[in-house]
């Protein structure tokens, strides 16, 4: 199911810092704009993240990763330091190949964090990314395949960024990528009981049909491609769909199109006649008839004056 999510996630990581602290220490998250997400990976010792908005305290151990998918505010302090402690706790920051090291600490670390950035392209029009909670923690305890092959990935990311080999970054970067999909992909599996769109997705055979509309949704899908999709026949299919959604299959499709189709009018600034094709309507005019019908609203009323003109639409930074 992941290898058909994983496009549409459209991520690409940045690594910026390798961290070695000693016991009391604490940096500040501001919150990113609506295309990073925040990530740590946490090599050695223990930590502690604050939440800013809710004043949620979650700690971590070594092995642990934890991704905030919408760049929500947050603090990572040591597990002694005292909430609310800014220091000064003398962290110094110098290059590292292609990201800073930052440390407060002349000897062996107690603490060693891997950290950086995710970007999302079109982050506001991606209903995967839309699906997933604040803050996503997995441990390399999870279960033991998963555990081993976090820990693998963890270990090769954190040799090549002390390496000094040629193109260590770069295939630091190609594994965090990798490691992304993992920790969605544990998060999906122990989420499959929840609501919305992250359950469906958790569900094996469902959450392939759902990645094949979202990957096209402008395609006249009929159930029996759908069932395709699924490996299943068109009877299992909806039987499937009923009770994971209260939907038929092509029901569920329906909505999912006007769900995207609203995020995209508040995301860019594309005609609305471009937004009802791309989301597989035939005429502006039966699109807006359909979306009034589900919203109570015209197309055009949705249009959000909150994101800057110049903003919208553009790739990720480099």
């Amino acid at each position: 199911m992941l290898s058909g999510l994983a496009p549409l996630l459209r991520v690409r990581p940045q690594l910026q810092q390798l961290c070695r602290f000693g016991a009391q220490w604490a940096s500040d998250h501001p919150p990113e704009s609506d295309k990073w997400a925040p990530f740590h990976f946490l090599v050695k010792g223990r930590c502690v993240i604050e939440l800013s908005g809710g004043g949620r305290t979650i700690p971590l151990s070594a092995g642990d990763i934890a991704v905030l998918p919408h760049g929500s505010a947050h603090v990572v302090r040591g597990a002694t330091t005292p909430a609310g402690a800014r220091g000064p706790f003398g962290i110094r920051s110098r290059p590292l190949g292609g990201i800073e090291l930052e440390t407060n600490i002349e000897g062996d670390p107690e603490t060693e964090l891997i950290c950086g950035r995710l970007c999302f392209e079109m982050a506001r029009e991606n209903l995967v990314l839309a699906a997933l909670p604040e803050i996503i923690v997995t441990s390399a305890g999870d279960n033991e395949i998963s555990g081993a092959r976090l820990r693998m990935l963890m270990s090769t990311i954190h040799e090549e960024l002390q390496g000094v080999h040629a193109g260590a970054e770069a295939i630091a970067t190609d594994l965090a990528s990798a490691l992304f999909v993992m920790v969605v992909r544990i998060h999906l599996g122990r989420d499959d009981r929840g609501g919305g769109l992250s359950g469906t997705l958790a569900h094996p055979q469902i959450g392939r049909t759902v990645a094949a509309m979202l990957d096209d949704p402008a395609r006249n899908w009929m159930l029996d491609e759908l069932a395709a999709c699924a490996h299943a026949s068109r009877a299992s299919l909806v039987r499937m769909f009923r009770r994971s959604t209260q939907k038929s299959p092509l029901a569920f499709l329906a909505d999912l199109r006007l769900e995207l189709a609203q995020r995209k009018l508040s995301a860019t600034t594309l005609p609305v006649a471009t937004i009802a094709v791309e989301v597989g309507y035939k005429s502006e005019s039966a699109f807006s008839r359909a979306f009034q019908r589900r919203f109570g609203m015209r197309p055009g009323e949705v249009r959000s004056a909150s994101v800057p003109s110049g903003s919208r639409g553009r790739s990720c930074r480099q």
